[in-house]
Order: C-alpha cells, then structure tokens, then sequence
C-alpha cells in the first residue's frame, strides 16, 4: 500500500479496555514486520475478517461470528434498539472487513480520514476526478447511516485497488456522530480535507491577496459564463444559501480557501471559510442569466448600490426610490457584525442582478472577513467610512 508508514501501537482511551479490532489488526501486523517475520496477519485476524464481511448487508448484532470483534459492550437492560455506538462500530468493521479483505497490509491508517482518502483516491487516478466528487458527494449527503454504509461499501474496494487507508477509529466516531449535532463538523472535515491543496496556509491574520499568487484564483474570478456546466456550478453554490459553511458537499469543488492542514482535519469553522461560502452564494445568485462575469474588479458594495440609486433616479419614482435605497444601504452600513453585513447583501442581489450591476468579490470577501474581526478592531471603521464616500460619489457623478 502507499500509505504505510511506522505507526506506534494502539493504546484504548479510558473507558475501553481493548483497542478497536481493526487497531488490534494493524497491530498484529506490524509486531510481525519488526519481529523480523514475514509480515501477514495472524489466524485469529484471518479468522475474524472473514466473520465481519458475512456481516455485510446485516443489521447489528444478528451475526453471531462478529460478537468477539465488538469492542463496544452492551448492556442488558431490556432496551429496544441497540446503542449508536454499537451499530456505528458494526458497521465500521463491516467496511473495515471489505476494505481489508486481499490487502497485503494493514488498512487502517490513523490520520487519513475520508476526505484525505478520496483525494489520495483522485491523485492515484484510479478513477477520474469528477468520478471521486460524486462517490464522496453522494456519501455525504447521506439522509441516514444506513444509506452512508451503501455507499461507502460501494467506496471502500475502491480505496482498496489503489492501495489508500483510512483511519477506521475516525470514521466510527464519525458514524457515531452522524445523526446528532457534530455531523457539520464531519460533513466540513470531509470537505476540507478533500479540497487540501497541500500548499501551505498564510500566517495568522494574513490575507489570501498578500501570498506569492501560485493559489488557484477564487472561483468568481475564473467563473466562464458560457462554459457547458455554468448553471450547474451556480445551482450547487446557491443551494448553500442560508447553510453552514463548509458542510454543503455540492460546493465542496469550488471552495479554495487555505488553511492548515490540522484545521481541515478537525473541520475547523474559521472566519476565511465562512466569508469564502457566503460571497459565492452570494455570487451565485448575482451571476444567474447573465452572459457575462458579474464579478467586476473595483466595483465595491457601495459603488454598486451607488450605481443602482443613479439608475433608479432617472425613473418615474426618482428621488423617492434613490432615497430609499440610500436608506438601505445605511443599514447595511451599521451592521452589527458579518452576519447581518450578509444579510444585507443579500438583499441587494436581486436588484443587482437586475439591474445587471456587477461587485468585487473580492473586495467583498474580504469584508466578510474582517467586518468584525477583534484581531483588526478598526477594519469596520475603514470600511464603513470609505463605502460610505464610494456611495455618495457614485451617486452624484455625472451619467
């Protein structure tokens, strides 16, 4: 396999007195590789793997073979269902025993969790990229754990040929979590993991527009309107809408934020992500029917809003509609932190698409970033005062 490496033995956390089995394997393996024996696994490994694959397609705790590998124990108290840890661990060692099964070395890898794995997927080109997206998309949109085994057990021979591990204890905490309030964070670990350029992230404070410009360009910069799969793209960033950053699996492809690879990891929510998500749900909505990029270096929030209160003057409403959008864009002025500047623009959208006005996302992402950021206390202050003379100049200029 590709990713072995020399990995310490598995120590169970408090509260377990085994290590997981497919830990236990990894373990038997490697004991044999530094004792000097051929590395293979022992016959009570042997022996157990085959029980976990008749567990395949079964329901937890039907499968009398599979009961020595629990690790998870139960308690007979007379429930009617079985614990969520133990079916998550079921089916963890069901899809450890088909991605172990005819693999010459341990597949557990710890640290490789599922969005790592896909990617290392996709660089092997085993499969095509848009192949990988949509076996990791699907997956991830999963309505229950049920229907994420089904397609995992459909991923994991894949991640078998192309000789890529997965941190199996990682993804039982994860089917563990998968129906309460943490599944955003695996959806967003996933994500991030999957879109890792592996370049490294900016200093603390750091802007994206102060690195040496080797990353990829922000997708509203390199958006085609005429490309075959434009309002395809636009459809999936504006189904984000309203959403938590990061855990929308259709925009995963489009995000190209940086960030340190053990923030991707824990799927960290952090300030660049969020900006990143809402400017290209907003940018989404801006683009659709428009045959150009509505994407217009310069063009700032206020000088767009400005150039919509010049057009509204030379209506039958006039000073009226000028003086309630000049309204409107003072409460986007006074926003109380990122949130309710989103708001805001969002409401401005539409008019904006109608009026085929474009905006600087850039511009705008950066606002979004910073607009209540305590590390730069006197951003907001910056922004408001030159947003509010970009409103007043675009207003009074000359047609």
């Amino acid at each position: 396999m590709t990713t072995t490496s020399s990995a310490s033995g598995s120590t169970p956390p408090a509260g377990r007195s085994r290590p997981f089995f497919w830990e236990e394997a990894a373990d038997d393996w490697r004991s044999a590789y530094e004792e000097g024996r051929r590395p293979e696994f022992s016959e009570y490994v042997a022996r157990s793997l085959r029980a976990l694959r008749e567990g395949v397609g079964r329901e937890a705790g039907t499968v009398p073979a599979m009961r020595s590998v629990h690790r998870v124990s139960l308690r007979d108290d007379g429930a009617d269902r079985l614990p969520d840890r133990y079916v998550a661990e079921h089916c963890t060692l069901t899809l450890f025993g088909l991605h172990q099964h005819t693999a010459s070395e341990p597949v557990h890898r710890p640290g490789v969790g599922l969005g790592t794995a896909c990617l290392l997927l996709r660089r092997s080109e085993a499969l095509t990229e848009a192949a990988v997206e949509r076996r990791l998309i699907a997956a991830a949109t999963a309505q229950d754990l049920h229907e994420l085994v089904q397609h995992l057990q459909r991923l994991v021979p894949l991640l078998q040929q192309a000789g890529v591990g997965l941190d199996y204890t990682r993804l039982f905490r994860e089917m563990t979590a998968w129906h309460g309030p943490d599944r955003d964070r695996v959806l967003r670990a996933w994500g991030l993991q999957y879109t890792d350029p592996g370049t490294p992230a900016p200093a603390e404070g750091q802007a994206d527009e102060e690195t040496d410009g080797h990353e990829r360009a922000p997708y509203w910069v390199t958006f085609e309107p005429g490309s075959p799969d434009a309002g395809a793209e636009l459809a999936a960033l504006r189904s984000g809408t309203g959403r938590e950053p990061g855990t929308v699996a259709s925009m995963w492809p489009f995000h190209r934020t940086r960030m340190a690879s053990e923030w991707r990891n824990k799927g960290s929510l952090t300030r660049d992500l969020a900006a990143e998500h809402t400017a290209l749900t907003l940018f989404a909505r801006h683009q659709q029917t428009h045959d150009r990029r509505m994407h217009v270096t310069g063009n700032s929030p206020a000088t767009a809003v400005g150039l919509l209160a010049r057009k509204a003057a030379t209506d039958s409403e006039g000073k009226a509609a000028t003086a309630a959008l000049e309204r409107r864009f003072g409460h986007l002025l006074t926003s109380a932190d990122a949130d309710e500047l989103a708001m805001h623009l969002r409401s401005f959208t539409p008019l904006l698409n109608r009026a085929g006005v474009g905006l600087d996302y850039d511009l705008l992402r950066t606002a979004l970033r910073t607009w209540d950021d305590p590390r730069r206390p006197h951003a907001v202050d910056r922004f408001r005062q030159r947003w509010d003379r970009d409103f007043h100049t675009t207003v009074t200029a000359s047609s």
